[in-house]
Parts: structure tokens; sequence; C-alpha cells
């Protein structure tokens, strides 16, 4: 880590030098002899706009529609216009999340009251940092020791670095001193914030920097394994079971999440711009809209997926060479039917909150799903009796209860606002809604899938190492629910800050999230070299399972260190609007090099399971080499005038967008 002095100073916003190239990001930890990168690919929400134009078009005749949309516009103009430094997750929702594979997702959301309002504490705390604005509480003078160094190495504010503290000689007593002048109003804090930035006087620590990112992702974190506890709770109950039915609900859960859920949460990312550009327009109607046309279209996809579920015994039968693991397998995956209407609402209505601010409304959902599920797993597996059964009905009333409960947090505490009601316009304008959503479906269905090959690859080698490989997915998926959370936070962090033209700010947020994924990474290591021989028994008592499982989490801690940087590489790329990068290297490094080696060491080698993994964790590897070497040869500087030139773009887009609403409904009275 750099000092803070190092990576704060004085220096202007803009430093390259006449003819070179600038100090990059990561010049600290690569060689500068990378070449010179090529200009930012820009991103079009031409799509979203014609999706949205069109509903406007269809939707104007309605009296209440257009009420609620002039009272969506009156709303907005009263606040300020601007949010750039709103702490949302930058395309990604709370409680969604895949093991290993980083998400596809869109670059500039459009902004809502609530990243308005986060926008403007963002901004209010930069100029304090910097003096520009006075503190919130006088700090008194001191010349206590432990004080100082307190200062010197926690204080987010910029002049507690840039010299040595000295012991003040006074302290202040007089009341009169401790008076602070009143903290301005959002029009003049906006005001103050662009005249620093364009005299380049805005700067950070990387204690700000480190706050921030702790603040954002600490709730990500607990909202993300409260997620996923739904599938740990299913795989602990069952693994008490027997080893067989470890062994099938791994092959269950895994063939589910390739043919079902992966593609549902990669079609309903498109709703993050629909819904957001709906929502930013003043339509606000339209966003229910847009949720209720992405739940029909999930529903009448998942028609030939549950008749695909409900015959999938022979075809898992000619995957795995024990036909009792595929006959129970496909047990589970004909209960988990009943699961999908739930799923497809859950993901459009996480969108659906999203997009007006909502973030917590999810984690609230959460809060009360999750401990129900592990409730419903002790009652039908053990206390009525249904054994394997029962934890494949509780998993799929869960799926059908979450949804539930957001619906009634909606109902009765916040967002109906959006909501008009059913309506059969939603089974119109499909088109350009699935044109949008297929290249997200797409990438990460082929991330995700060579995870289901290197299960299908453990299945190979009998039953215990197909149960060890149940537990091996679970441990890492939830482990991973750390360094993700922690690459959301980047990314939103890093996007706000390029995008309100602070680069210098931005390269100091990337030295730390990186050096953070590298402390989380390898406190996964410790926890899975240390706890070896105990995490594997929390979810069988066979002996043998154990061993393969303790033998194989020593790669798979390996592999945390590169799983954490990638993720956080990963959310770097987001944030400057570079995901593409991302994507296609996560495809070479997972097809080109992990898929070959983890096939070579397992059958060629014979290290069957670990071996399986050691190509993952070669795979991450490269990723992680690609990645960072891509974001070390960034012009950031440059970065930064791109992204201000697509958000000009836009705004006109969008200034356009609302006279063409204005003008159709005219045209229809």
């Amino acid at each position: 880590m750099d000092s803070p002095s190092s990576s704060t100073g004085p220096q202007p916003i803009v430093n390259s030098r006449p003819g070179g190239r600038r100090r990059s990001i990561l010049s600290d930890f690569l060689s500068d002899s990378l070449p010179q990168p090529s200009s930012f690919l820009s991103t079009s929400p031409g799509i979203a706009r014609e999706i949205l134009t069109q509903d406007i078009a269809e939707c104007s005749s309605s009296d209440d529609d257009d009420e609620q949309a002039a009272a969506s516009d009156a709303e907005s103009a009263s606040g300020p216009a601007d949010a750039k430094l709103a702490f949302h997750p930058n395309g990604i929702v709370w409680g969604a999340g895949c093991s290993l594979v980083p998400t596809h997702s869109r670059d500039r959301p459009v902004p809502n009251p609530h990243e308005v309002e986060e926008s403007l504490h963002a901004e209010l705390s930069l100029l304090r940092d910097n003096a520009i604005l006075p503190p919130k509480h006088r700090r008194p003078r001191t010349t206590n020791a432990f004080a100082r160094l307190y200062r010197r190495n926690f204080s987010t504010k910029v002049r507690d670095h840039e010299g040595p503290i000295v012991p003040d000689v006074a302290v202040e007593t007089t009341p009169m001193l401790r008076e602070i002048p009143p903290t301005p109003g959002p029009e003049e804090i906006e005001r103050r914030f662009e005249f620093a930035v364009a005299h380049h006087e805005i700067r950070t620590t990387w204690q700000r920097e480190a706050k921030t990112l702790i603040q954002y992702s600490t709730p990500l974190i607990a909202t993300f394994l409260m997620h996923y506890s739904v599938t740990i709770g299913s795989v602990l109950t069952v693994g008490r079971l027997g080893l067989v039915e470890l062994a099938a609900v791994n092959l269950a859960t895994m063939t589910a999440s390739i043919t079902c859920y992966v593609p549902v949460q990669g079609l309903a990312t498109c709703l993050d711009t629909l819904c957001a550009q709906a929502y930013g327009s003043g339509h606000k109607h339209l966003v229910g809209l847009q949720a209720q046309r992405m739940t029909w279209l999930l529903w009448i996809l998942m028609v030939p997926i549950a008749l695909l579920w409900w015959f999938s015994e022979p075809i898992l039968a000619a995957l795995v060479p024990s036909k009792e693991t595929a006959s129970l397998a496909a047990t589970f995956l004909r209960v988990l039917i009943a699961g999908m209407p739930g799923v497809a609402m859950l993901e459009s209505g996480k969108r659906f909150v999203q997009s007006q601010g909502l973030f917590k409304a999810t984690t609230y959902a959460l809060m009360m799903g999750a401990p129900l599920s592990f409730l419903q797993n002790w009652l039908f597996v053990f206390k009525f009796g249904w054994g394997f059964v029962g934890a494949a009905a509780a998993m799929a009333i869960t799926q059908n209860l979450l949804p539930l409960l957001l619906v009634l947090y909606v109902w009765l505490v916040d967002g109906s606002r959006c909501w008009n009601g059913f309506s059969r316009k939603a089974l119109r304008n499909w088109g350009p809604m699935i044109k949008l959503a297929l290249p997200g479906m797409i990438m990460i269905e082929a991330q995700f899938s060579v995870l289901e090959v290197l299960t299908l690859c453990a299945g190979q080698f009998g039953t215990s190492q197909l149960a060890a490989q149940s537990i091996l997915v679970t441990v890492t998926s939830t482990s991973f629910n750390i360094p993700f959370p922690l690459a959301i936070a980047t990314s939103t962090r890093v996007a706000n800050l390029i995008g309100a033209d602070l680069s210098q700010a931005a390269k100091v947020t990337a030295k730390v999230s990186i050096i953070a994924a590298c402390m989380v990474g390898c406190f996964n290591l410790l926890l899975f070299t240390t706890f070896r021989d105990l995490l594997p028994r929390i979810f069988t008592d066979d002996v043998e399972v154990i061993r393969i499982a303790s033998q194989a989490l020593l790669v798979c801690g390996v592999m945390q260190v590169f799983d954490a940087i990638a993720a956080v590489a990963h959310g770097l790329l987001r944030g400057i609007g570079q995901q593409a990068i991302g994507s296609y290297a996560n495809l070479f490094s997972y097809y080109l090099v992990a898929l070959p080696i983890s096939l070579s060491t397992a059958f060629a080698l014979g290290w069957r399971l670990t071996g399986l993994w050691a190509g993952i964790t070669v795979g991450l590897l490269c990723v992680s080499v690609i990645e960072l070497a891509y974001l070390h040869q960034t012009d950031w500087e440059v970065a930064a005038a791109q992204a201000a030139d697509r958000l000009r773009s836009e705004d006109v887009a969008e200034v356009k967008l609302r006279r063409h609403s204005h003008s159709s409904y005219h045209m229809e009275v």
C-alpha cells in the first residue's frame, strides 16, 4: 500500500506528460512495457430508448398515465439534476450473484431520488475532507499522541496526510470556537463541488476510499450470503441423509442453474436499463409494465425448461455413471418445477424495486425468507419424514415465498407508485426487449457452463467424488460472496468518480480495492487451509468424501486469492465501461485455459477432483493477469473524458426522448 501522501498528493487531476504516457494505476505492480490502449468503446442505450419510446406512444392516451408522468416530471424537476457520486450497485441487484463468474452490467444507471440523496452525501464528504466546507464536528486541539497517531493512519481528511502532525500548543475551550457554520443546501453543495472539480481541488485518501468500500460492501455481503443460504440449507440437510443424496443434490442444483436460474438472471439484466430509463424519464408507470413484460417472457420460456426437468432422468443417467444418483437428481428437479414461477417473479421484482432506489427491499425479504428456508428443511426432511424430496420442496416453497414477501414490501411499505396494475400492453413490444436481453444471457450462460462441465466430470469418478464436488461448490460459492460485493462497491465508486471527472481519486479507489481483494483472498485461503478437515464434516459424516474434499480444499484455497482479484478487477473494468473486456477474458481463460487443464490433470494425470479445481485455479490466474494488464495500460484521464462525452450524448438523447413523449401525448389528445 502506498503511503497516503504518495497517492493523494497535491498534483492536479490531469498530469500527463507531453508526448508520453502517464503513470498508470498498476505501474507499481507491473512493468511499463505494455502498449498504449485503444479508445474506450462507447455503449449506446438506443434499444432501451426505442422500447421506452414505443411504450410511451402506446400508453400516452391514458389520462392516469399522463397525470402520473406529469407528477413524476414535476418531482424530478424539484430536485438536483445530477447524481455524480450515487452509491448504487451499478447494474447488479442486491441478492443476485453467481458463483465464480462476475455478471455483465450496464454502464450508467439513471439516477433516482434515493441515489441523488446519496450523491449529495458523498459530495459533501469529499468537500469536507478537502476543507472546502467546514467539518461536521469541530475537532478540539489536543497533545494526545494516540489522537495524532489515529489521525495520521485513519483520518479521511486530506490535510491530515499532507505533512507531519505536530503537537498542538493550545486547547480550544471557548464555546464560540466550537460553533460550526450550517451545512449549505443541495444547490450550494453542487455549485461548490463543480467549482472544486473544475479547479482540480478535489482529492481523496485511501482511508476515505477504504471506508466507502467497507460501508457499501458490508450490507451487500450479508444480503448475498442470505440469498445463497437457501441453497446451503438444502445441501446441509441432504448431506445428513446419505452419500448418494449429497451427490444428487449437487447434480440437480447445478443442472437447474445452467438450464434455468442463470439464463433467467441473464435475461432479466435488461430490466436494469429498461426500468431505470422508465423511472428516470418520469414515466413511473412504465417501470411496472417492463417488469410485467419480462415476467411473462420468463414464464413462457420456463415451459420447455419444466418439460426438460420432468424428463431429465434418462439424460442425467447418460451423463453420470450412477443410476441412483441420476434418478434422485431428476426427482429433485421435478419438485423444483413448482418454484419456477417464483424465480421469474423475484428476478423481475428485484429490478422493479432497485430502479426506484429501494435497494434494501430484497434484503428485508431475504431476512424473513432465509430463516424460514432452514426451518422448512428441518420440518420437511426430518420432522415430517419426507427425506430427500422434502429438501427440494423447501427450496421450491422459498423460491415462491421470496417474491411474495417483496410484493408485500411494495404494497405495505414503498414502491407501489410504479405499479398501475396488470395490463395487456405487457404482452406487446417484446422484440426489442429480447434483443436487449439476449447478449447478457448468452455471456453469463457461457461463463457459468464451465461449472456444469466440471460437475459432470466429477460424476465420472464415482458417487464419492460427486458428493465431494457438492461440498466444494457450496463452500467456494459461499466464500465468493465476500469479494463479489467488494467488486460491486468498487465498480460503483470508480464509475461515479470517473463520471465526475475525478480520475485521480478513482485510481486511489482502484489501488485500495486491489489490495483489499488480496486481503480477502488471503483470508479465504487461510480459512480453507486451516479448516479443510472441519468444513467437509459440516455437510457429511462419510470418511471418504471428507478425505477427498479436504485434499481438494487446498487447491480451492489457492484459488480464492485469484478469484478475489479477478472479481475486483472485473469490477474495475465495469466501472470504466469496459466490462466486455472482462467477459471475453473469462471466456478465453475458462474454455481455452481452465477446461483443458482441468480435464488433463483430472483424467490424464489421475488427480480427479483436485485436478478439476487446479484447472479452474489456473484459469482464474489467467483472468487476473489479463484484466490487471489491461487496467495497467489504461489511460484513466482519457476514460474520464470519454465518459463525459458519453454522458453528454445520453443526456441529449434523454432530452429528445422527453420531448418526443410530450409531443406524442399532445398529438393523442
